[in-house]
Order: structure tokens, then C-alpha cells, then sequence
């Protein structure tokens, strides 16, 4: 990994519902960085699992699965919020990977140290020596531990359950905020307390709490260190 330059990443990591996603196709848009949310991958492997009977706790088979699956990211062809295409074999599955079905197990399949391994190296390689926005849980610590630059997003547990219950109702799936608000917080403590790559704040990290705080405002402010970092490490022109 050493020979990889990582120094144009702009890592963004944090808990559920946070913003990341919404902040990072707005950062990379304004940045002309490639946007690349890692979440994605493991919620495809998923999915295929769930569709193969596959049980979340069968690491063996999973890790297979993954090496098995062909997971594209694609930028976005349809107008439907969606910020990328995700492809799965061919197949949109763009919106099937966000069903609480996924949101229940993807933390399971995420925690298999072989399921990781399986996606490791292809992440490091996408991010070698291009400017790319990168979105996880463990992008600065164990992912890309030498990207550029370096955020925590964070946010209540009741904001982001709000945020969280506003995108399933806008997509039609019936939920409540007790419910919602659960199942994050539930998330929050197998993400934090897993062995393998568990969801922490790099020690070089600019936490950012986006309670109360505007999208621009966030936006903005990643811009602006990404910016000077760049430009201080001689990596300005992209």
C-alpha cells in the first residue's frame, strides 16, 4: 500500500444517516473529485446474499460471494435522487440495497474481516493517484490511513433518525421514528463495538457536526481544507 498515492482522497466517515452522502456528491461535484461511497459495495453483497439464502453469519460463503459478484458504480442515468447507478450482475440495484431488509444484515456482512479483505484492495486501487471522494465507516482508519484529507461527520442520533424516516417515507416504505430511531442507534453500537474495522474517528480527523448546520455550510468548509491541502502538497491541478 505504500506505493499508492492517496494524497487527493478527501475520506468521509461516520454513522448513519449523518449527511455523508448527500455532502460528499456535492463535495466531489464542486471539487471534481470521483465519488465513490464504499457502503454501497457491501449493502450489493447484501443483497446478494439475501437473494441466495445466504445467512449473515456464514462468513465463509460470503466472502465467496463477494469475490463473486460483479458490483459496478456508474454515475447516475436515472433523475430519482439517486446520486450513482449500483449494479449488480448487470442489474440496477441502486434503490434495492437501501430497503430496511439491507439496512437489518449489511452491518453483519460488513463485520466478516474475509468480506472486507475481499473488497480491500479494489477500494485502494480506485483511489490510487485520482481525486476521489470516498464515503464509509472506516475509510481514514483502516480503509485509505493515508488519504489527504480526513472527516468525521457526525450528528445526533435523533437528527439522524429524522433525516433517516424522511428518505423511507419519501420512497414509500412505511416506518416510524421510534422505529427508525432503534435501528440506528442499534447500528451505532455493532459499527463502534465490532473487532473488525469498527466505526472510530482517525486520530488526524476534522470531526464535523452537521446539527444544525446547512448542507452549503458543511459543504463549504470540507471544500476549503481540501483546497489548501491539496495545493500545499503540490497536487492541486487533480
Amino acid at each position: 500500500m505504500s506505493q499508492l498515492d492517496h494524497r487527493q482522497v478527501i475520506a468521509i466517515d461516520g454513522p448513519g444517516a449523518a449527511g455523508k452522502s448527500t455532502v460528499a456528491r456535492l463535495l466531489a461535484d464542486r471539487t471534481g473529485a470521483m465519488l465513490f461511497d464504499t457502503g454501497v459495495l457491501y449493502r450489493a453483497v447484501t443483497l446478494a446474499a439475501i437473494r441466495a439464502g445466504i445467512a449473515g453469519g456464514d462468513a465463509v460463503s460470503l466472502a465467496k460471494l463477494a469475490r463473486r459478484q460483479r458490483i459496478d458504480i456508474q454515475p447516475a442515468s436515472i433523475d430519482d435522487g439517486r446520486q450513482v447507478n449500483v449494479l449488480l450482475d448487470d442489474k440496477d440495484v441502486t434503490w434495492a440495497i437501501r430497503t430496511p431488509e439491507v439496512d437489518a444484515q449489511v452491518s453483519q456482512v460488513a463485520a466478516h474481516p474475509a468480506v472486507r479483505e475481499a473488497l480491500l484492495e479494489a477500494q485502494r486501487s480506485i483511489a490510487d493517484g485520482v481525486r476521489v471522494v470516498m464515503v464509509g465507516r472506516d475509510i481514514g482508519t483502516v480503509v485509505i490511513p493515508q488519504a489527504g484529507i480526513k472527516i468525521y461527520l457526525d450528528a445526533s442520533a435523533s437528527e439522524r433518525a429524522r433525516r433517516r424516516l424522511a428518505e423511507l417515507q419519501g420512497r414509500g416504505i412505511d416506518a416510524t421514528l421510534e422505529r427508525v430511531l432503534v435501528d440506528l442507534r442499534a447500528r451505532d453500537a455493532y459499527d463502534a463495538g465490532r473487532e473488525t474495522a469498527p466505526l472510530a474517528v482517525a486520530t488526524d480527523a476534522v470531526v464535523v457536526d452537521s446539527d444544525n448546520r446547512t448542507i452549503e455550510n458543511i459543504v463549504s468548509e470540507i471544500q476549503q481544507l481540501a483546497e489548501s491541502t491539496w495545493q500545499q502538497a503540490g497536487v492541486n491541478g487533480g
